[in-house]
């Protein structure tokens, strides 16, 4: 099988560099390694096979949590994308398993025919069409890379912790950040043409700022405020726990700035929560509670909506100028 590369489960600087830099959305597309069979310590035919993605996040999660170990790890192309959304694209998914299956070689490494793959990983892998094309029969470990270790040394079985996936406080406030820095260049943006288009309306630079802050108040409603609260703001529809949490900024704004002006209060109150709502929409691709089929039928009812909402605020803003 010619050389198979041994790596490395020690985790350096430029590892974690490179993790501050895909997070920051800095060259994100690329952060990846190459695909295929690597060696963790010095394993055996008789060794287990793990079997992960190529977005270097997550093969070094992986690896990190194989210290000390003797494992396989087969990496398949998924082209950057981690293993939960990789699966739901089919990238993780049954024809590139079975490809990096024979592509490596893993027949002739192993004496065994055993998988380990993600539990994530199950939406775009059919287990029984992987062993009729290869031979190797599918074993779903564990949900998190940290419970591997445990999951290899009970014998690979898999504990009922080890099938939960946690949605905690903290783990939503630590994809806040992320979301921040991806909305922030169209937020820009977008600040920018409000704060020019209200200056030049008639209003000057006040009018121009004030539409800037609530805008960013709506961004901010909608991508920190929404997931904080998440599990306590009524409504599955995660558009209407936006449209709550933009409401709870817009009415408060619309008293200080509107003044009691009926057309600038109604803009405020349908522009603020529509913008909310589709951002905190956007927080669903972080979510261990939706579903892509659920995911689209949400975006079709709701963003018609948003849009319109959005448009009819922009609408009483300009009529509001000519009474």
């Amino acid at each position: 099988m010619g050389r198979i590369a041994r790596i490395s489960t020690e985790f350096l600087l430029q590892d974690h560099l490179g993790a501050c830099k895909a997070r920051w959305g800095i060259g994100r597309m690329n952060y990846k390694v190459p695909p295929g069979l690597y060696a963790i310590g010095s394993p055996t035919a008789g060794d287990p096979v793990v079997v992960t993605a190529n977005y270097k996040m997550s093969y070094d999660l992986v690896r990190q949590n194989l210290a000390a170990r003797n494992v396989w790890l087969l990496v398949l192309e998924t082209f950057g994308i981690n293993v939960w959304c990789a699966a739901g694209k089919g990238t993780f998914g049954t024809d590139e398993l079975v490809r990096r299956v024979q592509v490596s070689g893993l027949a002739k490494v192993v004496s065994h025919r055993r998988l380990i793959l993600p539990i994530l990983g199950a939406p775009g892998v059919a287990a029984h069409e992987v062993a009729k094309r290869t031979g190797f029969s599918v074993q779903y470990g564990t949900i998190r890379a940290t419970d591997l270790p445990e999951f290899l040394d009970n014998g690979m079985i898999t504990t009922g912790a080890m099938r939960e996936l946690t949605f905690t406080t903290y783990e939503r406030l630590v994809l806040v950040p992320v979301e921040l820095v991806m909305a922030a260049k169209p937020t820009a943006m977008i600040m920018a043409v409000l704060g020019v288009l209200f200056g030049f309306a008639g209003g000057g630079l006040q009018a121009g700022l004030v539409a800037m802050v609530a805008y960013f108040g709506a961004v901010l409603a909608g991508l920190a405020i929404a997931p904080l609260l998440l599990p306590w703001l009524p409504a599955r529809s995660f558009s209407i726990k936006g449209a709550i949490t933009g409401a709870m900024w817009a009415i408060p704004f619309a008293a200080v700035v509107a003044k009691g002006a009926p057309l600038v209060t109604g803009a405020i109150m349908l522009g603020l929560p529509a913008i909310s709502a589709f951002y905190t929409l956007n927080f669903t691709g972080c979510t261990t509670f939706t579903s892509r089929s659920g995911v689209k039928k949400e975006m079709g009812l709701a963003l018609p909506v948003m849009g319109s909402a959005v448009g009819v605020s922009l609408l009483l803003l300009v009529v509001n100028l000519f009474v």
